[in-house]
């Protein structure tokens, strides 16, 4: 995965081409989501963004240009997680888990997940 951060804005755009690629730009345009008044110059913009960090490519489809990711979703948020881990938490995930449970973040649904998770993990 390349080594420079990805902005909110080019998040919004990864998402949309996560869901759906090869997109055009018009196309990624009319994808945004409702809070996000972007002109067609700004897509093509984060878009060239993208393609200079290589998270995604584009080939030529007649006089436009066609785009799909180079990076999987998966790997974003394992790399994004271990990053704010590391960033907030010194690497450690217990402290991250302790500041959700002081801050009530944590549904009992969200615990149970937790724990199941760890019981799948220690078996």
């Amino acid at each position: 995965m390349s080594s420079e951060r990805i902005s909110d804005a080019e998040l919004t755009i990864m998402e949309i081409l996560w869901e759906r690629a090869p997109l055009t730009a018009t196309d990624v345009a009319a994808r945004l989501p409702d809070d996000r008044d972007w002109s067609l110059p700004t897509v093509k913009t984060l878009l060239s963004r993208l393609l200079t960090k290589a998270a995604v490519e584009h080939r030529a489809d007649g006089r436009r240009f066609l785009y799909s990711p180079l990076i999987d979703r998966e790997d974003y948020v394992s790399h994004e997680s271990k990053r704010l881990v590391d960033r907030l938490f010194g690497g450690r995930f217990m402290p991250l888990v302790a500041h959700l449970a002081e801050q009530e973040q944590l549904s009992d649904a969200d615990i149970s997940e937790i724990e199941k998770l760890l019981r799948e993990m220690k078996s």
